[in-house]
Parts: structure tokens; sequence; C-alpha cells
């Protein structure tokens, strides 16, 4: 865990992940402010991260993406090419904030004419390839494969955030999996209970308490520890990781422990900067 804190300067870095693979790094899920101070404290190399996973463009999970790339450029000799996945875009109307796509974010910011065009050939040659996943919630929908390597499999479907497009990712491997929410609220539950079935770890991000304990609006943004718990058990996940820890969650976190296993009955965990967990 390279960021387990949300938007706030609470001393936690913003949302970031690596996920290693037989030991070795090899997927970025997310990349939130001070994931690149914590990657130094770790000391893990980013010599083989050739996935990148966004949840979707909020500062606080995608804000750090250009220093995570130049830390892979300035210690890297050969050619480096990242694949990064993400929503597709959403123009808005009115007061309604319009979002970029993936591949608009990542041409913004790398592209020739991008803000950090530079980093294409500034110590290593670097490719980035991005993928834009559509992030409509459906009530048909079906988790989509988005990338495989052997047997390391990502899979995808569109979560829900209010009104910026999010997407819910699992990723397995050698008979584990991880199943990262991002950012959601209850109309992305549906689809989360789609991909997460018999998780080995859903990692779940925890920022309200139940109603009536947290601000009205940020239940049009975030699920509380009641549902999340009915959830870990409706997916029979094996362990349970919350994330995105807001203030108000650190304080109360017996209570949020005993709304959780009403449902729950699982092994729960939460999360810290530089914390290691295995699924």
């Amino acid at each position: 865990m390279l960021g387990s804190g949300g938007p706030g300067a609470t001393g936690r870095a913003g949302s970031s992940y690596i996920v290693l693979v037989d030991g070795t790094p090899r997927i970025l899920v997310d990349a939130g402010p001070g994931s690149f101070a914590r990657l130094g404290e770790a000391k893990l190399s980013l010599a083989k991260v050739d996935v990148v996973l966004l949840t979707h463009l909020h500062i606080d999970h995608a804000g750090e993406l250009p220093g995570l790339f130049k830390a892979r450029a300035v210690s890297s000799n050969g050619p480096i090419r990242f694949q990064v996945f993400g929503p597709d875009g959403r123009k808005g109307s009115g007061d309604d904030a319009s979002f970029p796509s993936t591949s608009r974010f990542v041409d913004l910011l790398f592209g020739p004419e991008g803000a950090f065009g530079y980093l294409r050939d500034f110590s290593a040659p670097m490719t980035i390839q991005p993928t834009d996943i559509p992030a409509t919630v459906r009530t048909d929908a079906t988790p989509a494969k988005v990338y495989a390597d052997g047997d390391l499999v990502v899979s995808a479907i569109a979560g829900h955030h209010r009104d910026a497009p999010a997407v819910i990712y699992r990723i397995d491997h050698a008979g584990k999996s991880i199943t990262f929410s991002g950012d959601i609220d209850a109309e992305g539950l549906p689809d989360l209970r789609r991909i997460s079935r018999g998780t080995s770890l859903l990692v779940f991000n925890s920022v309200v308490l139940d109603p009536p304990g947290s601000p009205t609006i940020l239940y049009t943004l975030h699920t509380p520890p009641k549902a999340i718990g009915e959830v870990a058990e409706e997916a029979h996940a094996g362990k349970l990781l919350l994330s995105h820890l807001s203030p108000v969650i650190d304080k109360s976190q017996e209570a949020v422990l005993a709304s959780i296993a009403r449902r729950y009955k699982g092994s729960v965990v939460f999360a810290a900067d530089g914390l290691n967990v295995a699924p």
C-alpha cells in the first residue's frame, strides 16, 4: 500500500497500491498524491511495473502519475512501456464537470503537447498505451477481461462515483484474486457484487459512517460500513481491506468493525501506508 488516504491532508498518501506478482512489483493501482514518497520508503522497484489501473480520475487517485512515471524513467536504461487502463470520459452540462477519457488524460499529460511530454524520451524511450473502459453502469453488465499475461488476468466492470466515471478491477493470479472497489456509491454496488464473487481480498474504500453519521452528500459518493459488510459477505471474500480512510473512520474503527460484522465474519484490516497485505 503506497497510499491509504483520501483527498484531505491527514498524514496519509492518496489512494495507491502496488501489486506484486510472484514477489515482483507488476501492477500500479491508482496514483494518489504522496505515493511517490511512499514508493521510495517501501524500497520497491518500478522496473517491471508495466500495467497501471486507474479507478477514476479524481486528483486523490491520479494526481501522482507523472511523478511515478518519472521515477521509472530515471531508473531505467532500456525502453519503457506502460499499459494504462481507466474509465472513458463524460461530457458535463450546466454546472456538472466534464471528465476526460483516460486516453485523453494521458495525452494531456504525456502527449507531444502534454504538460509532461518531455518524459517520453527524457531518460529512456517511454511508450504509454491507454485503454478506455466503458464506465456506464448497466443492469446487464458482466466483467470484461482487459489484460492477460499467462495466468495473470485483469478484469473490469463499471463502478459509480456520482458524476466521475469509475471502474472496478479484479486481478487473478495463481488461484488468488484481489478486487479493488475504487470510490463507489450505492449505484455501483450491483456491479461490485458481480466482479468480486469468491475474491481472496476485497479492497473497499471506507470514508463514511452509517447514516446519519456523515454528511448526506457523501452517501452519493461512498459506501457506509453496513453495506460494505453485506457486499463482502455476499462475495464470500476471504479478507476485507478498508482503505481510502477518512479521519472519521480512523476515530470510529470499533463502530465500523461492529457494523461490518453484522453480516461479514471474515478478517477485516484497516489500511496504512506501507502495509503489505497478502490475499
